[in-house]
Protein backbone atom coordinates (compact mmCIF):
# COMPACT_ATOMS: atom_id res chain seq x y z
CA UNK A 1 0.00 0.00 0.00
CA UNK A 2 2.48 2.30 0.69
CA UNK A 3 5.04 1.78 -2.56
CA UNK A 4 0.98 2.60 -4.18
CA UNK A 5 0.54 5.55 -2.19
CA UNK A 6 4.11 6.78 -3.10
CA UNK A 7 3.55 6.48 -6.73
CA UNK A 8 0.51 8.37 -6.47
CA UNK A 9 1.81 11.14 -4.72
CA UNK A 10 4.30 11.76 -7.43
CA UNK A 11 3.74 15.04 -9.55
CA UNK A 12 3.29 15.08 -12.99
CA UNK A 13 6.70 17.59 -13.12
CA UNK A 14 8.56 15.21 -11.31
CA UNK A 15 7.97 12.05 -13.56
CA UNK A 16 10.64 10.61 -15.52
CA UNK A 17 9.96 8.18 -18.37
CA UNK A 18 12.08 5.77 -19.89
CA UNK A 19 12.25 5.48 -23.81
CA UNK A 20 13.36 2.17 -24.12
CA UNK A 21 14.16 2.61 -28.24
CA UNK A 22 13.69 -0.89 -30.04
CA UNK A 23 12.70 -2.96 -26.91
CA UNK A 24 14.11 -6.75 -27.01
CA UNK A 25 17.06 -5.32 -29.72
CA UNK A 26 19.09 -3.68 -27.53
CA UNK A 27 22.11 -5.45 -28.06
CA UNK A 28 21.93 -3.90 -32.03
CA UNK A 29 20.71 -0.68 -31.03
CA UNK A 30 24.11 0.97 -32.26
CA UNK A 31 23.27 -1.34 -35.99
CA UNK A 32 19.68 -0.09 -36.00
CA UNK A 33 21.27 3.62 -35.75
CA UNK A 34 23.61 3.52 -38.45
CA UNK A 35 20.02 3.31 -41.12
CA UNK A 36 17.80 5.86 -38.82
CA UNK A 37 20.84 7.93 -39.12
CA UNK A 38 21.11 7.92 -42.61
CA UNK A 39 17.39 8.18 -42.82
CA UNK A 40 17.17 11.87 -41.04
CA UNK A 41 20.24 13.37 -42.96
CA UNK A 42 18.46 12.30 -46.33
CA UNK A 43 14.78 13.73 -44.89
CA UNK A 44 16.55 17.12 -43.44
CA UNK A 45 19.09 17.51 -46.02
CA UNK A 46 16.16 16.35 -49.04
CA UNK A 47 13.44 18.59 -47.72
CA UNK A 48 16.06 21.40 -46.77
CA UNK A 49 16.78 21.28 -50.66
CA UNK A 50 13.08 21.21 -51.65
CA UNK A 51 12.37 24.83 -49.21
CA UNK A 52 15.52 26.41 -51.05
CA UNK A 53 14.84 25.66 -54.55
CA UNK A 54 10.93 26.53 -53.94
CA UNK A 55 12.44 30.51 -52.27
CA UNK A 56 15.05 30.80 -54.91
CA UNK A 57 13.13 30.25 -57.97
CA UNK A 58 10.55 32.72 -58.75
CA UNK A 59 9.33 30.14 -61.76
CA UNK A 60 8.08 27.84 -58.27
CA UNK A 61 5.89 30.81 -56.96
CA UNK A 62 2.90 29.18 -57.72
CA UNK A 63 0.20 27.15 -56.03
CA UNK A 64 1.28 23.45 -56.83
CA UNK A 65 5.07 24.74 -55.19
CA UNK A 66 3.70 26.67 -52.21
CA UNK A 67 1.78 23.26 -51.35
CA UNK A 68 4.70 21.72 -52.00
CA UNK A 69 6.78 24.20 -50.00
CA UNK A 70 4.28 23.53 -46.95
CA UNK A 71 4.27 19.59 -47.28
CA UNK A 72 8.35 19.85 -46.99
CA UNK A 73 8.07 22.23 -44.04
CA UNK A 74 6.21 19.77 -41.90
CA UNK A 75 8.44 16.75 -42.84
CA UNK A 76 11.12 18.57 -41.52
CA UNK A 77 8.69 19.45 -38.74
CA UNK A 78 8.43 15.72 -37.98
CA UNK A 79 11.84 14.90 -38.05
CA UNK A 80 13.48 17.43 -36.00
CA UNK A 81 10.38 16.48 -33.35
CA UNK A 82 11.81 12.94 -32.92
CA UNK A 83 15.67 13.22 -34.14
CA UNK A 84 17.02 13.09 -30.37
CA UNK A 85 15.15 9.86 -29.32
CA UNK A 86 14.89 7.77 -32.26
CA UNK A 87 17.34 5.51 -32.91
CA UNK A 88 19.43 6.17 -29.83
CA UNK A 89 19.46 3.93 -26.99
CA UNK A 90 17.28 3.37 -23.79
CA UNK A 91 17.37 6.71 -22.42
CA UNK A 92 15.01 8.83 -19.86
CA UNK A 93 12.97 11.75 -20.70
CA UNK A 94 11.07 14.21 -18.36
CA UNK A 95 7.15 14.26 -18.41
CA UNK A 96 6.98 17.78 -19.46
CA UNK A 97 9.49 17.19 -22.62
CA UNK A 98 7.37 13.68 -23.05
CA UNK A 99 4.14 16.28 -23.59
CA UNK A 100 5.95 18.29 -25.40
CA UNK A 101 7.41 15.88 -28.33
CA UNK A 102 3.78 13.94 -28.55
CA UNK A 103 1.91 17.37 -29.26
CA UNK A 104 4.44 18.44 -31.71
CA UNK A 105 5.11 14.82 -33.71
CA UNK A 106 1.17 15.04 -33.52
CA UNK A 107 0.48 18.24 -34.55
CA UNK A 108 2.65 18.07 -37.69
CA UNK A 109 1.32 14.78 -38.55
CA UNK A 110 -2.16 16.84 -38.43
CA UNK A 111 -0.63 19.58 -40.75
CA UNK A 112 0.38 16.90 -43.21
CA UNK A 113 -2.81 15.20 -43.32
CA UNK A 114 -4.10 18.68 -44.21
CA UNK A 115 -1.43 19.70 -46.48
CA UNK A 116 -2.19 16.03 -48.63
CA UNK A 117 -6.04 17.26 -48.66
CA UNK A 118 -4.79 20.83 -49.96
CA UNK A 119 -2.86 19.32 -52.89
CA UNK A 120 -5.48 16.78 -53.37
CA UNK A 121 -7.66 20.41 -54.55
CA UNK A 122 -5.18 21.77 -56.11
CA UNK A 123 -4.68 18.86 -58.04
CA UNK A 124 -8.76 18.71 -58.34
CA UNK A 125 -9.07 22.51 -59.55
CA UNK A 126 -6.18 21.91 -61.99
CA UNK A 127 -7.23 19.17 -63.80
CA UNK A 128 -11.29 20.19 -63.90
CA UNK A 129 -11.20 24.32 -64.11
CA UNK A 130 -7.68 24.96 -66.08
CA UNK A 131 -8.92 28.50 -67.45
CA UNK A 132 -9.77 29.62 -63.52
CA UNK A 133 -7.38 28.01 -61.57
CA UNK A 134 -5.17 31.19 -61.32
CA UNK A 135 -8.09 33.42 -59.79
CA UNK A 136 -9.09 30.61 -57.89
CA UNK A 137 -6.17 29.40 -56.35
CA UNK A 138 -4.91 32.99 -55.41
CA UNK A 139 -1.89 33.60 -53.05
CA UNK A 140 -4.59 34.99 -50.56
CA UNK A 141 -6.34 31.83 -50.81
CA UNK A 142 -3.48 29.91 -50.31
CA UNK A 143 -2.13 32.04 -47.43
CA UNK A 144 -5.41 31.01 -45.86
CA UNK A 145 -5.66 27.51 -46.52
CA UNK A 146 -1.91 27.73 -44.71
CA UNK A 147 -3.29 29.83 -41.76
CA UNK A 148 -6.01 27.28 -41.39
CA UNK A 149 -4.01 24.32 -41.54
CA UNK A 150 -1.76 25.28 -38.36
CA UNK A 151 -4.41 26.77 -36.49
CA UNK A 152 -6.86 23.67 -36.55
CA UNK A 153 -3.99 21.50 -35.29
CA UNK A 154 -3.32 24.06 -32.38
CA UNK A 155 -6.79 24.36 -31.40
CA UNK A 156 -8.06 20.65 -31.64
CA UNK A 157 -4.71 18.87 -30.35
CA UNK A 158 -3.85 21.20 -26.62
CA UNK A 159 -6.52 19.12 -24.46
CA UNK A 160 -5.48 15.57 -25.36
CA UNK A 161 -2.22 16.55 -24.29
CA UNK A 162 -3.36 18.59 -21.12
CA UNK A 163 -5.84 15.97 -20.12
CA UNK A 164 -2.64 13.42 -19.32
CA UNK A 165 -1.59 15.90 -16.48
CA UNK A 166 -4.81 15.06 -14.68
CA UNK A 167 -3.32 11.66 -14.64
CA UNK A 168 -1.76 9.65 -12.12
CA UNK A 169 0.71 7.01 -12.84
CA UNK A 170 1.95 4.34 -10.64
CA UNK A 171 2.72 1.94 -12.70
CA UNK A 172 6.52 1.09 -13.87
CA UNK A 173 7.33 4.59 -16.29
CA UNK A 174 8.41 2.73 -19.18
CA UNK A 175 7.51 3.48 -22.60
CA UNK A 176 7.39 0.95 -25.43
CA UNK A 177 8.56 3.10 -28.39
CA UNK A 178 11.49 5.49 -29.03
CA UNK A 179 9.02 8.38 -28.82
CA UNK A 180 5.75 9.55 -26.86
CA UNK A 181 2.79 7.93 -28.07
CA UNK A 182 -0.25 9.27 -26.63
CA UNK A 183 -1.62 5.55 -26.36
CA UNK A 184 1.66 4.35 -24.47
CA UNK A 185 1.67 7.16 -22.06
CA UNK A 186 -2.49 6.74 -21.23
CA UNK A 187 -1.76 2.84 -20.66
CA UNK A 188 0.25 3.89 -17.72
CA UNK A 189 -2.40 5.73 -15.91
CA UNK A 190 -3.21 3.88 -12.67
CA UNK A 191 -6.33 6.14 -12.57
CA UNK A 192 -9.78 6.32 -15.02
CA UNK A 193 -8.20 7.31 -18.43
CA UNK A 194 -11.22 6.77 -20.71
CA UNK A 195 -12.16 10.60 -20.92
CA UNK A 196 -8.48 10.50 -22.18
CA UNK A 197 -8.62 7.62 -24.72
CA UNK A 198 -11.98 9.47 -25.77
CA UNK A 199 -10.67 12.82 -26.60
CA UNK A 200 -7.43 11.08 -28.16
CA UNK A 201 -9.72 9.51 -30.14
CA UNK A 202 -11.99 12.60 -31.46
CA UNK A 203 -8.71 14.63 -32.26
CA UNK A 204 -7.88 11.83 -34.61
CA UNK A 205 -10.97 11.12 -36.16
CA UNK A 206 -11.60 15.23 -36.75
CA UNK A 207 -8.46 15.64 -38.31
CA UNK A 208 -6.79 13.07 -40.28
CA UNK A 209 -10.04 10.72 -40.00
CA UNK A 210 -11.79 13.62 -41.90
CA UNK A 211 -8.93 14.89 -43.91
CA UNK A 212 -8.43 11.06 -45.17
CA UNK A 213 -12.40 10.58 -46.13
CA UNK A 214 -12.57 13.73 -48.22
CA UNK A 215 -8.94 13.42 -49.81
CA UNK A 216 -9.55 10.13 -50.66
CA UNK A 217 -12.89 11.15 -52.77
CA UNK A 218 -10.89 14.35 -53.60
CA UNK A 219 -8.89 11.67 -55.68
CA UNK A 220 -11.76 9.39 -56.83
CA UNK A 221 -12.98 12.95 -58.53
CA UNK A 222 -9.49 13.00 -60.21
CA UNK A 223 -9.42 9.86 -61.65
CA UNK A 224 -13.09 10.34 -63.01
CA UNK A 225 -11.78 13.41 -64.56
CA UNK A 226 -8.60 12.23 -66.23
CA UNK A 227 -10.51 9.21 -67.26
CA UNK A 228 -13.14 11.55 -69.51
CA UNK A 229 -10.51 13.43 -71.10
CA UNK A 230 -10.17 11.41 -74.81
CA UNK A 231 -7.14 11.99 -75.96
CA UNK A 232 -4.61 9.18 -74.81
CA UNK A 233 -1.89 11.46 -74.84
CA UNK A 234 -3.83 14.41 -72.93
CA UNK A 235 -4.84 11.58 -70.37
CA UNK A 236 -1.33 10.37 -69.59
CA UNK A 237 0.03 14.08 -69.02
CA UNK A 238 -3.20 15.23 -66.58
CA UNK A 239 -2.36 11.94 -64.73
CA UNK A 240 1.32 12.69 -64.50
CA UNK A 241 0.58 16.03 -63.14
CA UNK A 242 -1.04 14.55 -60.07
CA UNK A 243 0.93 11.25 -59.89
CA UNK A 244 3.26 12.62 -56.57
CA UNK A 245 0.64 13.92 -55.12
CA UNK A 246 -1.28 10.59 -55.12
CA UNK A 247 2.19 9.14 -53.98
CA UNK A 248 2.32 11.49 -50.98
CA UNK A 249 -1.29 10.32 -50.17
CA UNK A 250 -0.49 6.47 -50.04
CA UNK A 251 2.71 6.93 -48.41
CA UNK A 252 1.52 9.09 -45.45
CA UNK A 253 -2.58 7.04 -45.38
CA UNK A 254 -1.07 3.72 -45.78
CA UNK A 255 1.58 3.03 -42.87
CA UNK A 256 -0.56 5.12 -40.94
CA UNK A 257 -3.48 3.02 -40.95
CA UNK A 258 -1.16 -0.10 -40.58
CA UNK A 259 0.34 1.30 -37.78
CA UNK A 260 -3.18 2.00 -35.81
CA UNK A 261 -4.37 -1.58 -37.04
CA UNK A 262 -1.27 -2.84 -35.19
CA UNK A 263 -1.38 -0.98 -32.07
CA UNK A 264 -5.58 -1.81 -32.16
CA UNK A 265 -5.68 -5.24 -32.86
CA UNK A 266 -2.26 -6.67 -32.55
CA UNK A 267 -2.41 -7.81 -29.16
CA UNK A 268 0.12 -10.63 -30.16
CA UNK A 269 2.33 -8.78 -32.38
CA UNK A 270 5.77 -8.22 -30.25
CA UNK A 271 6.75 -4.83 -29.03
CA UNK A 272 9.87 -4.44 -30.83
CA UNK A 273 7.54 -4.75 -33.90
CA UNK A 274 5.33 -2.08 -32.83
CA UNK A 275 8.22 -0.15 -32.39
CA UNK A 276 10.16 -0.75 -35.60
CA UNK A 277 6.97 0.23 -37.27
CA UNK A 278 6.46 3.22 -35.80
CA UNK A 279 9.76 4.70 -36.37
CA UNK A 280 9.67 3.15 -39.68
CA UNK A 281 6.40 5.51 -40.04
CA UNK A 282 7.81 8.34 -38.84
CA UNK A 283 11.71 8.15 -40.57
CA UNK A 284 10.27 6.95 -44.26
CA UNK A 285 7.39 9.28 -44.52
CA UNK A 286 9.57 12.61 -44.83
CA UNK A 287 12.29 11.00 -46.79
CA UNK A 288 9.92 9.67 -49.24
CA UNK A 289 7.95 12.94 -49.88
CA UNK A 290 11.83 14.26 -50.31
CA UNK A 291 12.44 11.46 -52.97
CA UNK A 292 8.46 11.32 -54.83
CA UNK A 293 8.96 15.00 -55.61
CA UNK A 294 12.56 14.98 -56.34
CA UNK A 295 12.12 12.23 -58.91
CA UNK A 296 8.93 12.68 -60.52
CA UNK A 297 8.77 16.68 -60.91
CA UNK A 298 11.03 17.23 -63.10
CA UNK A 299 10.91 20.89 -62.79
CA UNK A 300 11.90 20.46 -59.04
CA UNK A 301 14.48 17.37 -59.73
CA UNK A 302 16.30 20.23 -62.10
CA UNK A 303 16.44 22.62 -59.29
CA UNK A 304 17.91 20.46 -56.68
CA UNK A 305 20.45 19.29 -59.01
CA UNK A 306 21.29 23.30 -60.01
CA UNK A 307 21.48 23.55 -56.27
CA UNK A 308 23.73 20.87 -55.74
CA UNK A 309 26.20 22.25 -58.82
CA UNK A 310 26.42 25.45 -57.31
CA UNK A 311 26.82 24.28 -53.70
CA UNK A 312 30.14 22.39 -54.93
CA UNK A 313 33.73 23.37 -54.57
CA UNK A 314 35.43 24.97 -57.18
CA UNK A 315 38.41 23.15 -58.54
Amino acid sequence: MFHMSTFLNTTSSSIIFLLTGVPGLEAFHTWISIPFCFLYVTALSGNSLILFAIITQPSFHEPMYYFLFMLSTTDLGLSISTLVTIGNKAREISFNACLSQMFFIKLFTVMESSVLLAMAFDCFVALSNPLRYATILTDLKIAQIGVAIVTRGTLILPPMVVLLKTLSYCHRHVLHHSHCFHPDVTKLSCTDNRINSAVGLAALVTTAGVNSIFTFFSYVLIVKTVLSIASPEERKKAFNTCISYIGAFAVFYIPLISLSFVHRFGKRVPRDVHALIANAYLLILPVMNAIIYSVKTKQIRRAVIKVLLSRAPMN
